[in-house]
């Protein structure tokens, strides 16, 4: 099956008399079968399973020593959930495309295959058979990408059907096409059994801190970050985090509100929403018209949820997790960062931040973002400022940590930096850190309504 000096062919293309795995021809129906199947070619490594009755293929570029074998198995069990869960499998056959590079990560759905971008250390190591973080992350991203293949290449907005590839296509609903498949990335993980409830917690607590940290939240509905995803998301700058929202992030935990209410009286799920919209618009040109998810939900919950739609997907309001998560057993904690590396989740590592500056910075000192009526914004730094000393001292990361971590509130730092080639000086007064860190953790005694709720959700 291999060509000329090992290469290989992986693609999901149809066959039309090459061999498999190897160079020759292969059929596309029209153009868009043909570019909705990527072909890989070069010296690949691969593994197969099957799921569902259904023969999956990985096939990995790039120079690696992970363990396929164990890729395979875990990739079956959350193939094997997803599949079982919308009532088998829209294709006779899927493929994983892997690029493994020293940084880098993503991924893109297609009809039958996805093509992922990861780190080499995210592939799991020979003879450890835990999940560490950096696997997760691959796991995560392949479930999110599968998910696809049901939401978003067949349940999709009506404005994608077809895709006019002439323009662009917008909709108010990718905050549920990308959210909802953000959501059940790794709750697919937890459901098919790799990971248990407090990691999967661990996990949402970090989605809610990623949100959290954002100042756009309270600027951008979800609804319009889908909108304008071809002229705000996807054209980021220094002001992004201030201006805009994530439609996946806020978007995930949104979908995480909606399943929580949907099952405050037992009535209805967001298992049972997935299945309805697979049933109703999973067919070839039938789409899901704008406020059609709203229409559904109301539906199968019984009740009018257009409030709910109007102040967290429409409106910009901060969704009330704590709240509806101690509903179902779980509780919510906040605290300030322990640092940039602090993604929240779990028990601060180091010292907790104090105070704040209101900055995010880049290399050499140089200020990627100055937050949203921050210290730093409100005494006059910009975004491309340079950092060169705080207080006399030269500026650095363990300095900016050492005035955030012992520094007090109301305390007036002296930031000397360069604005391009002109020396500037402001005084800048420190503020409270905000309390944006997120952990998560199952209640040790929750009502027999709450553990019923939890126990359907996270099944403990």
């Amino acid at each position: 099956a291999a060509g000329m000096d090992g290469w290989q062919v992986a693609t999901s293309l149809p066959r039309d008399g090459a061999a498999a795995g190897g160079f020759g021809p292969y059929r596309a129906a029209d153009y868009d079968e043909l570019i909705d199947h990527p072909v890989e070619t070069g010296v690949l490594a691969t593994a197969s399973f099957t799921a569902g009755g259904v023969p999956h293929d990985i096939a990995v570029a790039g120079r690696q020593q992970g363990d396929l074998p164990r890729l395979a198995r875990d990739l079956a069990r959350v193939c094997q959930w997803q599949i079982d869960f919308f009532g088998g499998a829209p294709f006779a056959r899927y493929l994983f495309q892997i690029a493994a590079v020293t940084e880098g990560y993503g991924g893109l759905e297609h009809r039958t295959s996805t093509s992922l971008i990861c780190r080499r250390d995210e592939l799991p190591r020979m003879g450890d058979e835990r999940i560490n973080d950096d696997y997760l992350n691959l796991l995560g991203l392949a479930s999110h990408e599968y998910f696809h293949a049901w939401n978003v290449k067949r349940i999709k907005p009506a404005a994608f059907t077809p895709y006019d590839l002439t323009q662009e296509n917008y909709t108010r609903q990718l905050w549920a096409f990308e959210g909802i498949t953000s959501y059940y990335d790794d709750l697919a993980l937890l459901r098919c059994g790799l990971i248990d409830a407090p990691r999967y917690l661990d996990q949402l607590a970090r989605a809610i801190t990623t949100m959290l940290r954002g100042p756009g939240r309270l600027q951008q509905s979800v609804a319009d970050s889908s909108f304008d995803a071809w002229i705000k998301y996807y054209r980021t700058d220094e002001n992004t985090p201030n201006a805009v929202v994530s439609y996946y992030v806020k978007g995930a935990l949104v979908a995480c509100l909606l399943d929580l209410e949907l099952r405050r009286d037992g009535r209805s799920s967001l298992d049972a929403l997935m299945r309805a919209l697979w049933e109703r618009f999973g067919q070839p040109g039938i789409g899901v018209p704008e406020g059609g998810i709203l229409a559904l939900a109301t539906e199968l919950a019984g009740r009018d949820l257009a409030p709910l739609f109007a102040q967290y997907v429409d409106g910009t309001v901060d969704l009330p997790l704590a709240a509806m998560l101690a509903d179902i057993g779980v509780d919510m904690t906040l605290r300030a960062s322990a640092g940039a590396k602090d993604r929240g989740g779990k028990p601060a590592a180091g010292a907790i931040d104090r105070c704040t500056l209101g900055v995010r910075v880049g290399a050499d000192m140089k200020l990627a973002v100055v937050l949203r009526d921050g210290p730093a914004m409100r005494a006059g730094l910009s975004a491309g400022d340079v950092l060169l000393a705080i207080d006399g001292m030269k500026a650095s990361l363990d300095s900016m940590t050492a005035t955030t971590t012992r520094g007090t509130p109301g305390t007036v730092v002296r930031i000397h930096a360069f604005r391009r080639d002109e020396l500037i000086e402001v005084s800048v007064t420190l503020a409270a850190a905000p309390l944006d860190t997120c952990m998560l953790a199952l209640a040790t005694a929750p009502s027999s309504t709450a553990l019923v709720r939890r126990k359907a959700w996270l099944g403990v």
